[in-house]
């Protein structure tokens, strides 16, 4: 679509359908300042053979993921993250990632049968205190 305006639907919600806006930029930092005025896309994709532009790109921009001269293909790839930063999600799915993302470790800490964290205890004054005190927190 093309002449769209700030103000139209298409432009304000992330675009989950067969409909695509049509920006026209004359420089690359015009297209970037565009993006990094409004809330990170779930999907950046750029096209050009420029491997400075495509750094560049990367660099200054986030986004949930990133295509570089294709589109859409980072979601198939499920071996890496797939998923969104600030308003488009958090957090990845897809392997590792994913695994991570949709688990939760449980921390479990089992004090052993010697027990030296009872020399911080109170009262404070002790040797230990001071030594403490006198190494690790001055």
């Amino acid at each position: 679509m093309e002449d769209t305006k700030e103000e139209m639907t298409i432009r304000q919600d992330e675009i989950f359908g067969p409909l695509l806006p049509i920006l026209t930029y004359d420089k690359l930092e015009e297209a970037l300042t565009y993006i990094k005025e409004r809330p990170r896309p779930l999907a950046l994709y750029y096209f050009g053979p420029s491997k400075a532009e495509q750094n560049y790109i990367l660099e200054t921009t986030h986004a949930g993921g990133v295509t570089i001269n294709n589109t859409l293909v980072h979601v198939a790839q499920d071996d890496m993250p797939f998923g969104g930063v600030g308003d488009s999600g958090i957090g990845g799915y897809h392997g590792h990632e994913g695994f991570l993302t949709f688990s939760h470790g449980k921390s479990v800490h089992v004090r052993g049968p010697i027990n030296s964290s009872k020399f911080i205890y109170p009262p404070h004054g002790r040797l230990m205190h001071r030594l403490i005190y006198k190494f690790i927190l001055r």
